[in-house]
């Protein structure tokens, strides 16, 4: 059951959207006007693929999957948004319909901005398109990157992307919690479960890693980073 809550809006919430301070005051209003905030409880569904497009979703905190369905009932995680990520860019004027599914990791808080209002913006204001066109471009190296991964490295290389993403990129820290499955990680992965789990008690092994469950701690970076650059 979908726990998700719409909360009054205030426009002093401290939850503030990115590109604020490139906005005029009546631009901010007519932006907040065009909003709703909604939360989440974990593993509720955000947004839904092949959903039409009316609204671009923005995270203001907690962490959230995003999924794309491939055939025969597999699933492909393309990335972890962190607050402040606004979710379903490419769709603004490339399609209809949102290209993936957006599930909450955690208690999940999302303001969701009509997608006109959005393009008005884009429209009217310089240094916020520029600001939206550098949130496409850091995605869309991003994606670059995890699709050269997953095409040309071994597993072991994969597996030691995954580890310096959430190590580098999500907690910024040697020690974390992973809040995914087995079974997700491997999706991320583009690998088996069982494939997976394998390699990670190679990595534990061969003391490059500890882990308990989702526990994780990388007790030698600079190894890691080796496989990863080798693939």
């Amino acid at each position: 059951m979908n726990q998700s809550q719409r909360t009054e809006e205030n426009f002093n919430d401290p939850q503030l959207l990115p590109f604020e301070s490139v906005l005029l005051p009546e631009e901010r209003a007519k932006l907040y006007s065009a909003t709703n905030k909604v939360e989440y409880g974990k593993r509720d569904l955000i947004i839904k693929q092949n959903a039409r497009v009316s609204e671009i979703p923005l995270v203001l905190s907690g962490l959230v999957k995003i999924s794309r369905e491939m055939r025969r009932g597999k699933n492909v995680i393309l990335r972890i948004a962190q607050p402040g990520s606004f979710l379903g860019l490419s769709s603004i004027f490339g399609s209809d319909v949102y290209e993936y599914s957006v599930f909450a990791l955690e208690s999940v808080t999302v303001r969701f901005v009509d997608i006109e209002t959005f393009r008005w913006l884009i429209q009217k204001n310089g240094l916020f398109a520029m600001e939206v066109v550098k949130q496409l471009s850091t995605d869309n190296i991003f994606n670059i990157n995890r699709l050269s991964s997953l095409l040309y490295k071994q597993l072991p290389g994969r597996v030691a992307d995954i580890i310096l993403y959430f190590s580098e990129d999500i907690f910024k820290n040697n020690t974390f919690t992973i809040p995914l499955t087995r079974q997700e990680l491997a999706e991320l992965a583009g690998t088996t479960k069982e494939s997976l789990i394998r390699t990670l008690s190679e990595f534990k092994h061969d003391k490059i890693i500890d882990m308990n469950r989702n526990f994780f701690q990388v007790n030698s970076m600079h190894i890691v980073k080796t496989l990863s650059r080798l693939g």
